[in-house]
């Protein structure tokens, strides 16, 4: 076995696991942020991991927009999240970080290369006038990302985003269902509709794209989209996005806010124990 071989053969593992989890039944992909949520999550029995936008965004003082953050960033931070952890992970690509479908083709190549079982790509232009890509060119831009994976000969799993109910359109519900399906035909291999919480919404989109696997979005209370519900409908993946990363941020700015409010340091008992972090990533106490 040739080296280049050698180095392909976790990814190729990566992605077989990750297929598979997709092939009946519904399990939940969280959102890690960095090298110890990661290595956290693969520690308490998560199946996979994807990488969230908006997490590596606020991590770096950014507001989460398609244009946020540079490629070159991005990459990077796959590549750590891959490595952290032996569990199949799939990226947050955004739109691609390109407008036209040849950029896009050579960015999804370059994602590819950083080991990833999946990734996914939206329709979201980062524009305030015009926050979605045309059709035809949402479509062809989809087609590229495809085209491209098939080619580099490691099949990574491919999801198409709709980001219609994200954008608030007011006309979102026929504008996911139309190219959701779309997306279908020009070989995604998941769906995704992030925004959408109606149940009977959800299962309009399952119904639609089936046999396809949808993923559904919960990065808020609702006591409706339990995993037993959802897979009750179909629903095969579930994400959560940033809520992760945010109520990390709740939890910092909370205890933050007291110190500076009150003097005092009570807030710090909510912290989590010293020694279970330290246990799970297996380094030496602090002095």
């Amino acid at each position: 076995m040739d080296e280049m071989t050698a180095s392909a053969a976790p990814q190729r593992t990566a992605i077989a696991t990750f297929r598979q989890l997709h092939s009946s039944g519904c399990f939940v992909l969280p959102n890690p942020w960095d090298i110890g949520t990661s290595v956290f999550l693969q520690h308490l029995g998560f199946k996979a991991l994807a990488t969230t936008s908006a997490g590596v965004a606020f991590t770096r003082g950014r507001a989460d927009a398609v244009w946020a953050l540079p490629l070159e960033v991005m990459l990077a931070h796959t590549r750590e999240i891959v490595a952290a952890t032996s569990l199949p992970v799939n990226a947050d690509f955004q739109s691609g970080f390109a407008r036209d479908p040849e950029g896009v083709a050579r960015n999804v190549r370059a994602c590819v290369e950083t080991g990833v079982a999946g990734l996914s790509i939206e329709d979201a232009t980062g524009d305030a006038g015009s926050p979605l890509y045309e059709r035809k060119e949402a479509i062809a831009r989809f087609a590229a990302a495809r085209a491209a994976i098939d080619a580099s000969g490691v099949p990574v799993l491919l999801t198409a985003r709709c980001e219609a109910w994200l954008v608030r359109h007011p006309d979102a519900r026929r504008i996911t269902l139309d190219r959701l399906v779309a997306f279908a035909e020009a070989g995604a291999d998941c769906l995704y509709a992030p925004g959408v919480r109606d149940l009977a919404e959800i299962e309009a989109i399952v119904r639609a794209v089936a046999p396809k696997p949808v993923n559904v979005l919960v990065a808020w209370p609702n006591p409706e989209l339990t995993v037993e519900r959802l897979a009750g409908i179909g629903v095969r993946r579930i994400s959560v996005g940033s809520a992760l990363a945010r109520v990390a941020w709740g939890a910092f700015i909370r205890a933050a806010k007291s110190i500076i409010g009150t003097g005092n340091f009570q807030s710090l008992a909510e912290a989590a124990p010293f020694q279970e972090l330290d246990d799970v990533f297996g380094k030496d106490g602090l002095e």
